[in-house]
């Protein structure tokens, strides 16, 4: 994938505590990883309201459901993330 250089502002602090976490030459990749998981929460919550609107509210039992779909996805992230960040795989 081609890259381009961007001039972004972020809080000083928070970008220096990633910096510290990730090192120097992990920082870009971190927050390109941050923006694509952003994008991908964002296009799920658009998928939603559309579902929302073409069928309705959700039930109690579809809620429920969608919660534990999320956390899968979230051990799957943090999986993924450790895996990356620890260079090894994920049990």
């Amino acid at each position: 994938m081609a890259t381009k250089k961007y001039t972004v502002t972020l809080p000083e602090e928070l970008a220096e505590e990633i910096r510290s976490e990730v090192g120097p030459g992990a920082f870009s990749a971190y927050v390109t990883h941050a923006i694509e998981r952003q994008r991908e929460h964002d296009r799920l919550g658009e998928l939603v309201a559309w579902m929302q609107e073409k069928s309705g509210p959700l039930t109690e039992e579809e809620q429920a459901a969608a919660a534990s779909e999320m956390r899968d996805i979230e051990r799957w992230f943090e999986e993924r993330e450790s895996g990356a960040q620890g260079g090894a795989t994920a049990a």
